[in-house]
Parts: structure tokens; sequence; C-alpha cells
């Protein structure tokens, strides 16, 4: 697939001169950042979907008090 990308000079300037010094092209360092984005967002939405399919917990008993900050925190 064929993409069209507006960078400004100095953004294309850097991805030449890293492209070259890795041995890549622009176009092949585009597609990676783009796949390595996609990946996070892939792996965010799937975490999120575990942590809501859990069921929620509580803390404390409904009645009992709320503890003491220096209960919860060694100080």
């Amino acid at each position: 697939m064929n993409v069209t990308i507006t960078v400004s000079e100095e953004v294309a300037r850097w991805a030449k001169i890293w492209a070259a010094e890795h041995n890549s092209s622009v176009s092949k360092l585009v597609g990676e950042l783009l796949t390595e984005r996609m990946n996070e967002e892939v792996n965010y939405q799937a975490s999120m979907k575990r942590y809501f399919s859990k069921e929620s917990s509580n803390l404390r008993e409904s009645t009992a008090p709320y503890p003491k900050r220096d209960d919860l925190y060694d100080r």
C-alpha cells in the first residue's frame, strides 16, 4: 500500500539520516513506527478488557471505618 505523509523539512532530513545510518529506508522506519503504535494500542485495549472483565471486590466492610494514613504507609 502506498501512503503519502506530510512532515516538516527538519523531520524529513532527520528521518533520511536515521534511515541511512541504520541501513534502512524512511518508508520502513514509518512502517515500523506505525506497527509499534498499533501493537501498543491493541495490547492496551486487551489489558483494559481483561481488567474490566474481573469482578470488583470490596476493600473494606461497608460499616468499617477507612484505615488511618499511618496504618497504610510506614512513616
